[in-house]
C-alpha cells in the first residue's frame, strides 16, 4: 500500500520561502512520476502545481513557473516542493500525489499572509 506524509508547511510572509518535503513508502519514489496539487480555501477542487518524471522532466503550471521548484532528493526517496517569492495566492493546502497509484498524502498547510 502506497503512503504519502507531505511535511514543512507553516505560515510565511509574502514574498518569503518554504520547502514542502513527501516522504513515500510502499513505492521507490524515483521510479514513479510524482507531483504536487493544492487546494486554495473556498476551492472545491485540487489544483495541479508541479510533476517530476523518473527521468528528472520538470513541469510547473504558469502559476508557480519560476518561483516553485520541484525535485527529488539524491537518493530518489524524498520529494520535495521549493517554493520561493510566496504570494497570498499561494495560500492552500498542498498535496503529494503519485498518479500511477491514484494516492494522495493526507495535506500540508500552507498560509501565506503579513
Amino acid at each position: 500500500q502506497v503512503q504519502l506524509v507531505e511535511s514543512g508547511g507553516g505560515l510565511v510572509q509574502p514574498g518569503g520561502s518554504l520547502r514542502l518535503s513527501c516522504e513515500a513508502t510502499g513505492i521507490i519514489p524515483e521510479l514513479y512520476i510524482m507531483s504536487w496539487y493544492r487546494k486554495a480555501p473556498g476551492m472545491q477542487q485540487r489544483e495541479w502545481v508541479a510533476t517530476i518524471s523518473s527521468s528528472q522532466t520538470k513541469t510547473y503550471a504558469d502559476s508557480v513557473k519560476d518561483r516553485f521548484r520541484i525535485f527529488r532528493d539524491n537518493a530518489g526517496k524524498i520529494l520535495y516542493l521549493q517554493m520561493t517569492e510566496l504570494e497570498f495566492e499561494d495560500t492552500a493546502v498542498y498535496y503529494c500525489h503519485v498518479p500511477a497509484w491514484n494516492t494522495f498524502g493526507q495535506g500540508i498547510q500552507v498560509a501565506v499572509s503579513s
